[in-house]
């Protein structure tokens, strides 16, 4: 998490990955401000133009120096917009609209419905062999 928001460094990790040709090419066809998809949603809500983001963040700077960019170049929000951003986020796939992929996307990689994945970020952090994420 950068700057208390979830997802942003994660986009900007797949931003370098995939410049450096070593992203998976299930994460690439997420790429980008697509309908959708989280980085989509990311820079929809800090308003800033993804391909700028994209170019900015090759050019070099840590997280938090990209994140300071991305709000003199979007908008910064508020600590209660990152609140709910960070609760819209991390329930995806739980009692929503997602849920269907979510399920789709548990069947695709072989773990089943009942491994215990709630969530979106449930299942990137089993795919990829991370712990669950424990809620404070």
């Amino acid at each position: 998490m950068v700057g208390g928001i979830v997802h942003f460094g994660r986009m900007l990790d797949k931003i370098r990955l995939h410049a450096e040709g070593k992203l998976p090419p299930d994460y690439t066809e997420q790429l980008g401000d697509q309908r959708g998809t989280f980085d989509g949603r990311c820079v929809r809500f800090l308003k800033v133009n993804y391909d700028a983001l994209r170019e900015r963040t090759l050019a070099g700077g840590s997280d938090d120096e990209l994140l300071d960019w991305s709000f003199a170049n979007g908008r910064k929000p508020n600590e209660e917009e990152i609140l709910i951003w960070n609760a819209f986020m991390t329930k995806r796939g739980w009692r929503d609209e997602a849920k269907d992929r979510l399920v789709f996307r548990l069947n695709e990689a072989g773990f089943g419905t009942d491994c215990g994945v709630e969530t979106m970020f449930d299942f990137i952090d089993k795919d990829e062999g991370h712990p669950p994420r424990q809620m404070a």
